[in-house]
């Protein structure tokens, strides 16, 4: 009798482990490198919150690769409550240890639930996006106004009113600034423009089209496009105007620069022969080198990872597709439908415009490279285009 018993007592303890080896079996490994578009997203229970609070930390985790589910198949069990402050625990599903466990104060409803999914996410030694930033160019027809907001939308404001064309804001790295390409003074011109005190000056205004910023990363130096010259190319200079150099002389109109983290290069789309093509440059000059995107053809509107490791872009192939290939060149990824693609601080999240197909009209949407899911930032209404992550 006695061994009858101990049998089935192990038979029991049997059955209430094998749940839990299967959830350790299916845990998804959290990769600090990643293949786009072929990783499976985390998933997690959410409990507690509701309203505001919820929203902000679904729409945060969802575009950093995480879905959602019950508790018995979550990899992570986060649960929370709001009574005037904030108050966030996020556990492991398996051996129940807390990541997280903390009270918010300070701050509105949303930094707080922004906060405590950046918290979260340190803890799976990710970097968090809650607290940053993007600009954007709000389309009216044929003109338009620069934009900034929360990174998911909220607590838009435009940051011009001048009523003429505008395009391609570009952030300066760890400051509030923008430069951006406006007509407001006739042509199209590169102004500069404190966020902090409102200030705005004409940064390059030569005879013929001056367009294009890119900030380097130590915000010394702005990349463009100009075509002063004749030419439509590439030129460098400091952001108090020394330093002045044109890098590529060319028949071919070269477009959209952006930087490496490093600030050792300088990748634009232009022509090498027939079809458009990735290259860089060195800021002190020297042979543009080729990036090969294997596999997709006319790459343009490239933008480089902060972790140096991607570059992401548009495809021109009767539909505008984001597509993303390793930096040194190679096999690239076609991801989803979209264009003007810019990289957050993460590396994995891309704020990017979706036309919708009513009469031109676009939407900002965020990508998380390695899952593919897609998410509209329905905060922001109206017609969108050109988004720039603040670094």
């Amino acid at each position: 009798m006695k061994k009858r018993l101990r049998f089935i007592a192990a038979l029991t303890a049997l059955s209430l482990l094998v749940p839990q080896l299967l959830l350790a079996d299916e845990k998804i490994v959290i990769r600090l490198d990643y293949e786009p578009g072929k990783e499976k997203p985390i998933p997690v229970s959410i409990s507690g919150f509701s309203g505001e609070a919820l929203e902000v930390v679904q729409f945060d985790l969802y575009v950093q690769g995480f879905t959602f589910t019950g508790p018995e198949s979550a990899q992570y069990l986060l649960s929370g409550s709001v009574n005037g402050n904030l108050t966030g625990r996020a556990q492991d599903s398996i051996n129940k240890s807390y990541l997280v466990n903390r009270s918010y104060t300070g701050g509105t409803l949303r930094e707080q639930a922004h906060a405590f999914v950046n918290d979260f996410l340190a803890k799976l030694e990710r970097k968090g996006i809650g607290n940053t930033k993007i600009a954007f160019k709000r389309d009216n027809g044929s003109k338009g106004e620069i934009y900034i907001a929360d990174f998911d939308g909220a607590n838009a404001k435009a940051v011009t009113s001048d009523n003429v064309i505008v395009a391609a804001p570009s952030w300066v790295p760890g400051k509030m600034g923008l430069y951006y390409v406006s007509y407001k003074f006739g042509g199209p011109e590169i102004l500069s423009h404190n966020l902090v005190n409102g200030n705005r000056d004409r940064f390059a205004a030569y005879p013929g089209s001056n367009i294009s910023p890119a900030v380097s990363p130590d915000g010394s130096k702005v990349a463009m496009i100009l075509s002063k010259d004749g030419a439509v190319d590439l030129y460098v200079c400091g952001t108090d105007g020394s330093g002045f150099r044109r890098l590529t002389k060319s028949r071919e109109d070269e477009s959209s620069p952006c930087w490496s983290p490093d600030g050792q290069w300088i990748c634009f789309a232009g022509r090498g022969g027939e079809r458009r093509s990735l290259w860089k440059v060195s800021p002190g000059g020297g042979t543009p080198v080729r990036i090969s995107t294997s596999g997709v053809s006319n790459p343009t509107e490239p933008d480089w990872s902060p972790d140096g490791k991607w570059i992401v872009f548009t495809r021109q192939a009767g539909a505008f597709e984001i597509c993303v290939v390793p930096a040194s060149g190679g096999d690239a990824t076609v991801l989803v439908p979209g264009e003007d693609p810019s990289w957050g601080p993460n590396s994995r999240t891309v704020v990017y415009a979706l036309r919708d197909g009513k009469g031109g009209s676009r939407r900002l949407s965020m990508l998380d490279v390695p899952t593919k899911q897609t998410k509209t930032v329905s905060r922001i209404s109206g017609s969108n285009s050109q988004p720039s992550w603040a670094k």
